[in-house]
């Protein structure tokens, strides 16, 4: 988001940094409905950035943010009213966000806006709660919300919140976005969806195995996200992140991933970034 005016004093800006899923296996349904996953989360150098604004009062006010979005629905709002609420806390904040990443992208945007604004109100507000309390608050807001708040890269199981730390080669990423919002609800539901994958091993991961299951839902659903794909491919190895529709492919080099950056279509958005294993909040806190 452009134009945000952040008042004097604000603390920040603190990075909501996106993730990509380098692969995303479904492989059951539980009887909650809720799915059973393998992915692994990688971080980018790349993200909204927040600012906060302790209040002496306890409103919990938001400025910029994702158009359209209701505040009631935002979930840096939402973060903030289940920290106040479990901390007992009679302050307030003001929270401005510049947002960069698209919703509905896939990037996790909502969820690592959501993840910073707990661990940075957790200080500001003085309750020094433990990583492990803040996942347990996060996992209420969202599956990916725990591996934001950890802050590394991470082979994820259950429902994405089982978390298994993982070394990963840093590349450089092009991240194409077709500008299509996709509801992560609705692929999820869809009837056609692929949902007894067979479990891997990280080392089968690591060896080069895994897809995403959600890809072929949305390509039939979002045909510009299957353009994205089939235009990257030529390439670099393209793939979907989570349910999409951003797409992404790895490089060696920035230069090389800037290279293919400036022959996207005029259509789409693109931005180039570096992957990291330790997410840029845990550097900016420590």
């Amino acid at each position: 988001m452009t134009g945000l005016q952040v008042p004097p004093g604000v603390q920040g800006p603190w990075p909501a940094p996106a993730k990509l899923n380098l692969f995303l296996h479904v492989t059951g349904r539980r009887a909650d409905g809720y799915h059973t996953l393998q992915t692994v989360f990688q971080f980018l150098d790349y993200g909204d950035r927040l600012y906060f604004g302790v209040r002496k009062d306890a409103a919990i006010h938001r400025h910029g943010g994702p158009a359209g979005l209701a505040p009631e629905l935002d979930l840096c709002v939402r973060a903030a009213r289940l920290l106040q609420q479990h901390g007992g806390v009679r302050k307030g904040i003001d929270i401005y966000n510049e947002k960069r990443l698209p919703a509905g992208g896939g990037l996790g945007g909502g969820s690592s806006d959501a993840a910073t604004s707990l661990v940075i109100l957790n200080r500001l507000w003085g309750l020094d709660l433990g990583s492990a309390e803040l996942e347990a608050l996060g996992l209420q807001l969202g599956a990916d919300v725990p591996v934001f708040i950890r802050g590394q890269a991470a082979w994820a199981e259950g429902v994405g919140e089982v978390l298994t730390p993982v070394d990963l080669p840093e590349p450089w990423y092009l991240v194409v976005n077709p500008a299509v919002s996709i509801s992560t609800a609705d692929i999820f539901s869809d009837v056609e969806l692929t949902r007894d994958t067979p479990r891997m091993t990280i080392r089968a991961f690591l060896s080069g195995g895994g897809h995403n299951d959600c890809e072929a839902v949305v390509r039939r659903s979002y045909p510009e996200v299957g353009a994205v794909l089939d235009w990257l491919n030529r390439f670099s190895a393209a793939r979907m992140t989570g349910t999409g529709g951003c797409v992404f492919a790895a490089f060696d080099t920035e230069a090389g991933a800037r290279a293919v950056e400036r022959q996207v279509p005029q259509e789409w958005s693109s931005f180039v970034a570096r992957g990291v294993n330790r997410s840029p909040l845990l550097a900016a806190i420590r």
